[in-house]
């Protein structure tokens, strides 16, 4: 199990990321309040990750020169 610090380090740099992860995401917001059915939750889950794994790398990248 990660310590509180790696925890918090993690969630912070999670946090930090996510405005980038939603752009590259490019996921539609729901039409007038309707529910996502389950699959399509987990469709959006995957693409999330997906994007977040592109944002850590695109910042690692940028950062790193």
């Amino acid at each position: 199990m990660a310590e509180p610090n790696e925890l918090q380090m993690k969630y912070k740099q999670f946090l930090d990321l996510l405005p980038l992860t939603v752009s590259l995401a490019g996921l539609p917001t729901s039409e007038h309040g309707k529910s996502f059915t389950e699959d399509q939750l987990d469709a959006r889950a995957m693409t999330i990750k997906k994007a977040y794994r592109q944002a850590r790398q695109i910042a690692k990248t940028c950062i790193e020169g």
